[in-house]
């Protein structure tokens, strides 16, 4: 069985009672998915995040450990030949939202995110990718390069008939509105410390694009002469550009001298953001994947080498860099990046710790504000990093939903067959929480997040380099 993860890390997997039942191929990736010692946890609804479909469907062949029932099986040639082509461990993984839940609550933690990229990957080598499949993963590409994209999305929103002809021929659920890029996507060049004013996050509405308000200078505090990489993720980028200019200019009033991540000199498509990968990844297309992560590490080697923090924003993008690449076979390169990448938060909570981030900042209007974590983000325990940057300002009211995951999982939830059961996972805890305080303000700092709860319950949610924006002494906050 070829792997197109590197699964070597479970090599010596195996030798203890931990593990049991490894099945007869698959390798080390076979070792991986022996990982589960069958304890039926995931088959609980204690609180924390796995396992989302479980907890929608009360199904135990949509847990963890009913997949891995279905795959030792398929491993151990129980399913015929072509069992990752077949219809049983299609079902199997079909619901696995890769919320890495597992990958930290089970009790020995199993990695069903990684798994079912290795199974999205090997049934695509056997099937091929779907045309849908295709349009997303490459969705980074297709808004660089051709602009015509930006509209019809916006067209397709409008049109029912055009809605309806996408899920005819893509699958794309007609019922579900995608998100829309902005009209100018994110400008490093116009990136610098003298940040566009934009409107308070506390308000209804945020606007995106291109930004010609008045700039504002602010005093420098703490950071020093620090060096600070800022990686655009193509959500931000193309999507929601104010969330990097209002990182830009908190870092920047905080005293860190801030550049923004751009292509090596010698890439061959010099004016196309960076890129993670992790549209491609989480479709299983781990070539294309690998190809945007080697772009990405070229362009970062003299950060690594000098031991630079590279920063960024959107939680499944940069806890990738931090886990996923590790599976790529990228080598050393790999592991010196996950040693430097930080979630905004994650930097700033860091820096405070270490009293170099001193930066002060000023009460927001009164009000509480509901904050839903990121599952990548709870799995790595990212969330106590959020709940000490919020502590920083001042008589600041806020509130942690205990919720599982919100259900659009990237693409998942805009996909026809799985837009039901994605809302279903919503109502679980989240919807239900912002329904029980309608006056409050929401935070979110995955891209996904904020867009389910823009469907599902009709607010505006948004990112806390917004908010630390919006608190900045010297800003006017008029929400």
């Amino acid at each position: 069985m070829k792997h197109h993860l590197d699964w070597s890390s479970y090599e010596t997997a195996g030798q203890g009672d931990a593990y049991a039942g490894i099945p007869a191929t698959g390798g080390d990736f076979a070792k991986a998915v022996a990982v589960c010692i069958g304890d039926k946890q995931c088959q609980r609804k204690p609180k924390g995040v796995m396992c989302p479909s479980f907890r929608a469907t009360d199904d135990p062949a949509h847990s963890p450990g009913g997949r891995v029932k279905v795959l030792k099986a398929a491993l151990n040639g129980e399913l015929g030949e072509t069992a990752f082509a077949g219809k049983e461990l299609a079902e199997a993984m079909e619901l696995c939202v890769g919320c890495k839940g597992c990958k930290r609550e089970c009790a020995n933690q199993i990695d069903m995110a990684a798994i079912k990229i290795e199974y999205q990957a090997q049934r695509n080598a056997r099937l091929g990718v779907s045309w849908r499949d295709r349009l997303v993963a490459s969705l980074p590409e297709q808004l660089q390069h051709r602009q015509f994209v930006r509209s019809l999305i916006r067209w397709r929103n409008r049109a029912p008939w055009l809605a309806k002809l996408g899920e005819t021929f893509f699958g794309i659920a007609a019922g579900r509105k995608l998100p829309e890029p902005a009209a100018v996507a994110f400008n490093a060049n116009n990136s610098s410390g003298q940040s566009p004013l934009l409107p308070p996050c506390r308000g209804v509405e945020s606007l995106s694009g291109n930004i010609s308000t008045p700039t504002l200078t602010l005093p420098l505090h703490g950071g020093g002469d620090a060096n600070v990489i800022l990686f655009i993720d193509t959500f931000a980028t193309h999507f929601e550009p104010e969330i990097a200019h209002a990182a830009h200019q908190v870092l920047s009033a905080a005293g860190y001298n801030v550049t923004t991540l751009q292509p090596p000199a010698d890439d061959e498509e010099p004016e196309r953001a960076l890129c993670c990968g992790r549209t491609y990844l989480s479709l299983g297309q781990v070539e294309a994947a690998r190809r945007e992560a080697q772009r990405m590490h070229r362009a970062l080697r003299p950060a690594l080498a000098a031991g630079t923090p590279i920063v960024g924003l959107e939680p499944s993008c940069i806890l990738s860099l931090r886990d996923d690449h590790l599976k790529l076979g990228l080598g050393e390169e790999a592991i010196a990046l996950s040693k430097q990448v930080y979630l905004f938060e994650e930097f700033i909570a860091r820096e405070h710790d270490r009293k170099r981030f001193t930066l002060e900042f000023k009460p927001l209007p009164p009000g509480k504000t509901l904050v839903h974590g990121h599952c990548h983000q709870k799995a790595v325990g990212a969330m106590k990093s959020l709940r000490k940057v919020l502590r920083l300002i001042p008589e600041f009211e806020f509130e942690f939903i205990e919720a599982s995951c919100c259900g659009m999982a990237g693409s998942f939830g805009l996909e026809a067959e799985h837009a039901a059961i994605s809302m279903q996972m919503a109502e679980l805890d989240l919807l239900p929480a912002l329904r029980a305080a309608p006056d409050a303000a929401i935070l979110a700092n995955g891209f996904s997040c904020r867009h389910q709860i823009s469907e599902g319950a009709d607010r505006k949610a948004f990112h806390v380099a917004l908010l630390l924006r919006d608190a900045l002494k010297g800003t006017a906050n008029n929400s």
